[in-house]
């Protein structure tokens, strides 16, 4: 069977067909045209009509592992693959990118490369034979004799295009919401580090307060104290305790200055360790009028003693609230989680916004602290819950936030504002940004437009933000200049999602 030998993946004389037209004789004519009838598109076409397409066709062959198309390249041919396999990646360097496989004997994909009505004009990907390939290649210049001359052939082509299209999409939509999902936790996974090394770290000094308690509470045993001055020491150390809680502040200096008071005091009084028991004894608002009532009470002989059982008991108060403050956030972040993905409830319920939003900015809370941006809010009053799907909405508020992120330098400004309209419910989410050029706004919207680098963002897109709110019966609008990029989410007050 006649071939043309080509190099590279691109065949000479791209810009015309006739350049590389092939000379059959009529018995290699007769065996094309039956390779062609094994493929389903073309399996029940008329004679004549695969007879012309046979002729105007260029046979290529490929070895395993040999490049087949180049991202970047022209695409100007339709592909019919006769024999073999091959693989397209959009990224070469990234191993578990999307790979789009197209093969001899798959209805689907044994027809492809640049069809009649695509838009696409350069390949997406880089192709390699997978193994020994044999293909027809048939170029673009004569889409429009074909789709004079082979009507049927035309609207199958444009079937298996959509097709193609669905699925690339379908694809597109799962890799962005992995990019999406790994970009939320690695923020979500510091956020939950912090407090849960806060806790971890407490809950190890917890065991050396309570090794002190037990020795101050052993040494303390050792004086015979009456029933008087037990009461006492107990509710001087519960209102120091309760002090303690009010987590009351000082300045630096304020700080200093109160504990080399409570030191000059403890060392007057012969109280060894004064350095260490001063901290505890200042945070827990104990000043030297109340060292004063307590020695006068119990005597400087055990007032040591008595202090470092004290100072033992504070510690361990602290420790405890510190562990219970930082299991605490853990408990509210996870509850965060679940609440913005809308775990265990029906997807379609009635959703409150403000707590969608707000369950949001905490899954976004460590990007927007590592920028300094500080956040707005302007929530109204009664606003109605409506019927949405509750995990896509958060999506939308998800991408617009980030994308408000991203636009900012640090120290940058975001307000989010709510309010009822006939017949709506607005959400606004505003920044003071670097704004969206006037020359791509008509686009943003538009399937796969981004002026994002590869793996920057969260990889939702604005073209998934509008077909959500799209699919809630509502719009989204944009308004940006330098400085100032407001979003505008308008959705139905009332049930119209199915």
């Amino acid at each position: 069977m006649a071939s043309v030998e080509v190099e590279g993946g691109k065949l000479p004389g791209e810009d015309s067909a006739e350049n590389v037209a092939e000379n059959l004789s009529d018995e290699q004519l007769e065996a094309r045209v039956a390779e062609l009838r094994r493929v389903g598109a073309f399996a029940d076409l008329p004679e004549d009509q695969l007879r012309w397409f046979a002729a105007h066709a260029v046979e290529r062959r490929f070895e395993a592992g040999e490049s087949v198309i180049r991202k970047g390249e022209p695409a100007e041919w339709m592909t019919i693959y006769l024999e073999g396999e091959i693989h397209v990646r959009r990224d070469d360097s990234t191993l578990d990118s999307y790979v789009y496989i197209a093969r001899a004997g798959d209805p689907a994909t044994e027809v492809s490369g640049r069809l009649p009505f695509s838009r696409m004009r350069e390949w997406a990907g880089t192709a390699h034979a997978t193994v020994f390939t044999r293909v027809l290649l048939f170029h673009n210049s004569l889409f429009p004799e074909l789709l004079q001359r082979m009507p049927l052939l035309a609207e199958r082509l444009v079937g298996l295009m959509s097709d193609r299209v669905r699925e690339f999409t379908h694809a597109n939509q799962q890799r962005d919401k992995l990019m999406s999902l790994g970009k939320l936790s690695a923020g979500l996974a510091h956020e939950l580090n912090n407090p849960a090394a806060a806790a971890r770290r407490a809950a190890d000094d917890l065991l050396g307060a309570l090794e002190d308690l037990r020795a101050a509470d052993l040494r303390l045993c050792r004086h015979n104290l009456d029933a008087d001055q037990r009461a006492f020491v107990a509710d001087f150390e519960e209102r120091a305790i309760e002090r303690q809680k009010e987590a009351v502040t000082f300045s630096s200096l304020a700080q200093s200055d109160m504990e080399d008071e409570i030191n000059s005091w403890l060392d007057a009084h012969n109280i060894s360790d004064a350095w260490n028991l001063s901290p505890a004894l200042v945070e827990a608002g104990v000043d030297t009028n109340a060292l004063e009532s307590l020695s006068g009470k119990v005597g400087d002989e055990v007032l040591g003693d008595i202090l470092a059982r004290i100072v033992a008991q504070l510690t361990t108060a602290r420790l405890v609230t510190d562990i219970k403050t930082g299991t605490g956030r853990i408990s509210e972040l996870v509850g965060a989680i679940k609440e913005y993905s809308y775990m265990d409830t029906a997807p379609l319920q009635e959703v409150d916004l403000h707590k969608g939003l707000e369950n949001t900015l905490v899954i976004l809370k460590h990007k927007l602290k590592v920028k300094s941006i500080n956040v707005e809010r302007d929530y109204a009053e009664g606003l109605p819950h409506i019927t949405a799907y509750g995990s896509e909405l958060n999506q939308v508020w998800t991408n617009l936030i980030d994308n408000a992120v991203d636009a900012m330098d640090d120290g940058g400004h975001i307000k989010i504002r709510t309010k009822r309209e006939p017949g709506d419910v607005l959400v606004e989410i505003r920044d003071n940004g670097r704004g969206i050029p006037a020359d791509i706004q008509p686009r943003i919207f538009d399937p796969f437009f981004t002026t994002k680098p590869v793996g920057d963002g969260t990889g939702l897109g604005l073209d998934a933000v509008a077909r959500i709110v799209r699919n809630h019966h509502g719009n989204i609008r944009l308004e940006s200049k330098p400085g100032d990029t407001c979003f505008q989410v308008r959705l139905p007050a009332e049930a119209q999602v199915k």
